[in-house]
């Protein structure tokens, strides 16, 4: 099955998050990349399967195998390699990364994005989500991540009060985070369409 990008032709609207993804440190991590490995990865989106790929690992690469259907084609059926390269690490042991199978590329690179073929970011030209947020988008976000850390996260908006200090929160690093969630707030709201209004939020 393709990914949840597959079919799509690039636009400079696309992004990594509109695509699935094959991350080389998980597989890693799971013992997924050790030689004789056999196994499916799939990827779920509000409890519906996306996308679902075979593997099986070999010495120094990985054999992908799955169907994929272009927009308006037939099924066809996908199998080829994706080269590993082990790199050390400065306090000993290695790192993994997957060296992008795409014509002209062999890029190393830690993750690889589903459409036809799984290649990297730049293949696809894909830019990060962050990359397309305005200052107020980014703002909102460290705010909420602020009220996070200060165990307020059950706020409904950042119009709410400044929040209470945790029990067990040592009054010098209270303070230091709620300055920052407040002065994080005031420039989300400030930076809002429209100014500050309660209903963009």
């Amino acid at each position: 099955m393709g990914g949840f990008g597959s079919g799509r032709n690039w636009s400079s609207h696309a992004t990594t998050d509109d695509y699935v993804r094959m991350d080389v440190s998980y597989m890693a991590r799971e013992g997924l990349l050790r030689d004789g490995v056999a196994r499916n990865l799939t990827w779920s989106s509000r409890g519906r399967e996306i996308a679902s790929i075979s593997f099986r690992t070999e010495a120094d690469r990985i054999v992908l195998r799955y169907r994929h259907q272009q927009q308006g084609k037939d099924w066809e059926s996908l199998e080829y390699a994706v080269y590993l390269e082990r790199t050390p690490c400065h306090y000993g042991g290695s790192r993994t990364w997957f060296l992008c199978p795409a014509r002209g590329c062999g890029r190393r690179t830690a993750f690889l994005y589903g459409g036809r073929i799984y290649a990297c970011r730049r293949c696809y030209r894909l830019v990060y989500q962050s990359q397309r947020q305005t200052q107020c988008d980014r703002a909102t976000d460290r705010a909420w991540n602020l009220l996070k850390r200060l165990k307020a996260d059950h706020y409904m908006t950042i119009f709410d009060p400044e929040p209470i200090r945790p029990k067990g929160m040592h009054q010098k690093t209270f303070l230091r985070l709620s300055q920052q969630y407040e002065a994080t707030r005031l420039l989300a709201l400030s930076n809002a369409p429209g100014g500050m209004s309660p209903d963009w939020f």
